[in-house]
């Protein structure tokens, strides 16, 4: 099976996990699409989705899906989202679509968080993929410069601007033993408004994309 199959068989996967009747989280990138287009089957039988991006709330408005402000939502039972890498306590990096902020709010409400990913996403320590952190413009040298001091090697990604309104830095070179400590500390920095681990809040169940299918795993 291709990469982008593996991807397809754990979308719709993730279909068997909705409820009728609820608002369904739905995430962002390559992976969270075909998950959308797995809802789109479901469109008559929930209520609605909360999207964590711009760009999911479009794909969803266009199959038909209402979409609500998460303001207006006390829980979600559950989000469905992808990730860059996953590793075995399931602690995942994300953002490598530049929504991790969003992604973030969206999953600390809902009831129970369902990483969606291929087998290549899979790894014993985080940090091969660059970890993305989502600075306020202002403070984009000054948080560099601290990132640098932590033994990384931050990198701005260029011509980007989060739906925030906010820019990325990749932050390369990292082997991340400690990724509750190292979210929290990144998160202490003024000027970053959150960054790519999903540690404090890992994923609850993940479903995993193989050439031997969907393999299930929870926490």
């Amino acid at each position: 099976m291709t990469q982008d199959e593996l991807k397809k068989a754990v979308g719709w996967a993730a279909l068997d996990f909705v409820e009728p009747g609820t608002i369904v989280g739905v995430g962002t990138g390559s992976t969270a699409a075909h998950f959308i287009d797995a809802l789109g089957t479901m469109k008559g039988k929930i209520e609605g989705a909360v999207s964590s991006s711009e760009a999911s709330t479009e794909k969803l408005k266009a199959l038909g899906i209402p979409v609500f402000d998460l303001n207006d939502i006390d829980c979600l039972s559950i989000y469905v989202d992808g990730a860059d890498e996953i590793n075995t306590q399931m602690h995942m990096i994300k953002g490598g679509g530049a929504a991790l902020t969003r992604e973030k709010i969206v999953a600390a409400v809902a009831e129970t968080f369902i990483c969606i990913a291929d087998a290549s996403k899979q790894v014993d320590v985080l940090g091969k993929f660059p970890l993305p952190v989502e600075v306020i413009p202002m403070a984009r040298s000054y948080v560099a410069r601290q990132l640098v001091r932590l033994g990384g090697r931050p990198e701005y990604r260029q011509g980007v601007v989060t739906d925030n309104g906010n820019i990325i830095l990749d932050v390369w070179g990292l082997s991340i033993v400690d990724p509750l400590g190292l979210e929290e500390a990144l998160n202490a920095l003024p000027g970053v408004v959150t960054n790519g681990l999903f540690a404090a809040r890992a994923a609850d169940i993940a479903l995993i994309g193989t050439a031997d299918g969907v393999k299930i795993i929870k926490r």
